[in-house]
């Protein structure tokens, strides 16, 4: 196997932040220019790198780590107490919306596959909204934790329903769910163990001794529990994405504080998935992207607003709830440009659709194209509305 195609891959990988580093106010997110590089250079454009077995073997292992890391991110805190009734509710407006936009695009003769277009605009990319709120200090305010509550509900649903709904290995509705319940029992059996375990003074001994040696224990248990739910998930008949995805946050439950307590641990993880694995997922995605298709006619262009615009509706809108919870104006624009924020799960969710042919070509590409917008976008517009509420609250 010639590694030509892995090594221009990586190269693009090793390059772009290189160049948001020399290009500090280029206002664009890493993912992005990965996306954009891998189409320059692939068949699209260029025609310098194809995805060949090996670009697409480390593509998708880098698709499951990413919704691993995003599983990580995954806060239960969020998910209940005082604001979950708000956060619930935004979810399920949220899911009403999707539904009812899909509908609506599918009768205009727009779409083929409602579910399949509802899924994808329910999603938040967790991943890359973290951090902006953190560099904001915004993370620990009312509007940060409400942000982050409704995206990690709306990445769970968004990676629940695709794989109940859309799976090669696709078996009827009603053993699906029970499936699903098999799945996170099992999860919850790993973390009732893992919990239990921990509590042997011996064995946390032993792992802390050899966490920073070249047994890097904790880094191949993690490995060993991403690939064990996810070969888990697809034996159940879903997507290996659903079972990364419930590593990630299996892992979180076992150990809420792991960022703090164990802050190596997660910096090799983040620097084994945003530093190899990842970047190689988006910089195929690129490469795979069908640029000829999107350009084929206006009305496939003229579909990338439209689906920007319904990204804002299904993701944004749920934050008006968010007003009851005392925030300002400023700060319910601001959570409803953020939650509107998506990627990965729309090119999970196209990439799915493809193989099922539950969406054509030019569809794909303009529902790629508004998700790279979005991420452009929407966080330039809600930074200085985070801003202007710090200093300036709109009661």
């Amino acid at each position: 196997m010639a590694y030509d195609n892995l090594l221009v891959v990586l190269a693009v990988a090793a390059g772009v932040p290189l160049l948001l580093a020399t290009v500090p106010r280029l206002p664009l997110p890493g993912a992005i220019l990965e996306i954009l590089a891998g189409i320059v250079l692939g068949p699209a454009v260029l025609h310098v790198v194809e995805a060949d077995a090996a670009v697409e073997l480390l593509s998708v292992v880098g698709l499951g780590f990413l919704l691993f890391l995003a599983g990580l991110e995954i806060d239960i805190q969020q998910l209940r107490g005082p604001r979950a009734r708000l956060i619930g509710t935004g979810v399920l407006v949220s899911a009403l919306l999707a539904a009812s936009v899909g509908e609506l695009l599918h009768l205009a003769g727009l779409v083929e596959n409602p579910l399949l277009i509802g899924t994808a605009l329910m999603a938040t990319a967790l991943g890359l909204l973290v951090p902006i709120l953190r560099d904001s200090g915004a993370i620990d305010r009312p509007v940060g934790q409400l942000t982050i509550g409704g995206a990690s509900a709306g990445e769970v649903g968004a990676v629940v329903v695709l794989s109940l709904l859309f799976s090669e290995r696709s078996s009827g509705g009603g053993s699906k769910v029970l499936l699903l319940f098999a799945l996170v029992g099992i999860a919850a059996l790993i973390v009732a163990a893992s919990v239990r375990l921990g509590r042997w003074t011996w064995l946390t001994a032993t792992l802390d001794r050899l966490a920073d040696t070249s047994a890097q224990i904790r880094i191949r248990l993690a490995m060993v529990l991403v690939v064990g739910l996810s070969a888990m998930a697809m034996h159940l008949g879903f997507e290996a994405i659903l079972g990364a995805f419930v590593a990630g946050a299996v892992l979180r439950l076992v150990d809420p504080d792991a960022e703090r307590s164990h802050p190596r641990f997660h910096i090799k993880l983040a620097g084994l998935g945003h530093g190899f694995l990842v970047p190689v997922f988006f910089v195929a995605s690129g490469i795979q992207f069908n640029l000829g298709a999107l350009f084929e006619d206006a009305g496939t262009v003229l579909r990338v607003p439209l689906f920007l615009a319904a990204l804002l509706l299904v993701r944004g809108a749920p934050a008006l709830l968010y007003r009851a919870a005392g925030l300002s104006w400023l700060e319910v624009l601001a959570s409803g440009l953020l939650q509107a924020t998506s990627l990965p799960v729309v090119v999970a969710a196209v990439t799915i659709g493809l193989e099922l042919d539950a969406i054509r070509p030019d569809n794909a590409a303009a529902l790629v194209a508004a998700g790279l917008l979005s991420v452009v976008v929407f966080p330039l517009l809600a930074l200085p509305l985070l801003r202007r509420a710090r200093h300036e609250p709109d009661g």
